[in-house]
């Protein structure tokens, strides 16, 4: 059975849409693109502007088995990041938990969410919203930025369809993040040397398996963070 597309010029949330269309009975694959989002929201329930020029999707999976869970997001960013370096050339880094940057500004971000039917597993929507030709607010120009801005031919239509590819590609119940994972995060890791303050001081060290950011402390313990954000101690130059 072909997966689901499902395209509208506007809505409140690709979110909200998908959820309910998995509520319906929509089979795993199922997508929702919107040109633009009213209600659009990032982690930890912010908003996020969604213009016309962005690209701004969720994708829905159905996993049978409930392992990995919470590196979803990671293994996203990941997926994204790769479709996105094979046509800009700015290197993609990553800020742990969830955000995509170029030059140490937010191009975009990913967002899971799970819902649950009493003690199972119902489904899990995974959401991307990316500036891709939309301008950024002024008041926001210094921590974020539109692909267009690196790569001026980009378009939400050149990327819509890989983005939607790579993440039905995906495995939610695939378990902790492998080797080979954590060495493709590292290299694109922007939070790796950075000092931070909170929730604990010292040398960011890289990831866990789990997920979990990993901070070196004075006492040369790792101290592992299971939830953003963190504060940085001092505003460095993108690496």
């Amino acid at each position: 059975m072909k997966q689901r597309l499902h395209y509208f010029e506007r809505v409140g949330s690709t979110m909200d849409l998908l959820h309910q269309l998995a509520a319906d009975g929509a089979e795993a694959g199922t997508a929702v693109i919107a040109g633009e989002q009213l209600e659009g929201r990032g982690s930890r329930g912010r908003s996020w502007h969604s213009p016309p020029g962005g690209l701004w999707l969720s994708v829905l999976f159905r996993p049978r088995v409930i392992d990995g869970l919470e590196v979803v997001s990671l293994r996203a960013g990941l997926a994204v990041a790769e479709v996105l370096q094979a046509l800009v050339p700015t290197p993609l880094q990553l800020k742990w938990p969830n955000d995509l940057l170029l030059e140490g500004r937010k191009v975009g971000g990913v967002l899971c969410e799970a819902r649950w039917q009493g003690d199972s597993l119902g489904w899990i929507a995974v959401g991307v919203g990316m500036n891709v030709r939309n301008r950024v607010p002024e008041e926001l120009s210094l921590v974020a930025v539109s692909l267009a801005t690196h790569c001026p031919d980009i378009t939400p239509e050149l990327l819509a369809e890989p983005v939607v590819e790579a993440l039905r590609q995906l495995n939610p119940g695939a378990g902790p993040l492998t080797g080979r994972e954590l060495q493709q995060f590292a290299q694109r890791d922007w939070l790796r040397g950075r000092q931070v303050l909170e929730p604990v001081a010292g040398t960011v060290a890289g990831l866990r398996e789990d997920g979990a950011l990993l901070v070196r402390t004075g006492h040369g313990s790792e101290f592992p963070i299971r939830s953003g954000p963190v504060q940085l101690a001092a505003v460095y130059p993108s690496r």
